[in-house]
């Protein structure tokens, strides 16, 4: 997979598009770049523009629908308090 093709999907996943449409484009076009060069020198630097930029974007992505780990945590506390009650109601 290309750094291009990696890229393009983080940025899926940020909404980079609706939050920041021009910098997910100049994300695009730094991976791009990264994968047209084999000059080591060149790719250092485009990398770590490309990095800066996919750090901003992650800052301003929306939080996600997906829960986090104290979500996880609460969601198996609930379980286990509803399955010990549901225990000690007999059941």
């Amino acid at each position: 997979m290309s750094v291009a093709d990696m890229i393009d999907a983080e940025l899926d996943d940020l909404h980079a598009d609706q939050t920041s449409p021009g910098m997910a484009a100049v994300a695009r076009d730094l991976a791009r770049s990264i994968d047209d060069t084999d000059v080591p020198t060149a790719k250092a630097a485009v990398a770590d523009k490309l990095r800066s930029i996919m750090s901003d974007l992650r800052r301003l992505a929306p939080v996600g629908e997906k829960g986090d780990a104290v979500d996880d945590i609460a969601e198996q506390r609930a379980k286990r308090r509803a399955a010990a009650r549901e225990q000690a109601a007999g059941g």
